[in-house]
Parts: structure tokens; C-alpha cells; sequence
């Protein structure tokens, strides 16, 4: 498997390569490409990370949780609750 490497943007939103998506900081494995799913957000959409521990996250809404890279605290994003593309599935 190749490292994608961190997104930004609109950048991978299309990308859909083999691999493993990394914090951009620190090189931490995130996302598997095959948890990736097509979203009408302009920015990639995952399913589920690479280990429950690679991210950081607190509650910001009651729908959302502001997510950082648990090794290096670099800001990645927000974690949707149940707004993945079956029932009860987050979105990252």
C-alpha cells in the first residue's frame, strides 16, 4: 500500500488511489483509502479511521466532533455523527 499523504481540500476529494491517507505534520497512518466514500462535500470522506487512536476529538455540536492528529495535535477537521452513507455512520 502507498501513502497518499494528507489532503487539503478539493485536492483528494477524487483521489481514490490505494493507499493509506497520513497527517501531513507527523507522517501518522489516518484513513485507509478503502474506507473512503463519495460525499457532496467539497473536501474527502471517510468512514472510519486506521486506528481508533489516531485522532484526537471533542464535542464542538451535538452533531459534530472537532478532530486533531493524536501524535502531533495537527487540526484535521470534524468528525460528522450520522452522516455517513449507511445509518449510524460518522463521517470524517
Amino acid at each position: 500500500m502507498s501513502y497518499c499523504g494528507w489532503f487539503s481540500g478539493e485536492k483528494y476529494k477524487d483521489h481514490f488511489e490505494s493507499g493509506i491517507y497520513v497527517c501531513s505534520k507527523c507522517g501518522n497512518e489516518l484513513f485507509y483509502s478503502t474506507k473512503k466514500f463519495e460525499h457532496s462535500s467539497p473536501w474527502p470522506a471517510f468512514t472510519e479511521t486506521v486506528k481508533p487512536d489516531s485522532l484526537s476529538k471533542y464535542e464542538e455540536s451535538p452533531s459534530a466532533l472537532k478532530v486533531s492528529c493524536a501524535k502531533c495535535s495537527n487540526g484535521l477537521g470534524h468528525e460528522f455523527l450520522n452522516d455517513g452513507p449507511k445509518q449510524g455512520q460518522s463521517r470524517f
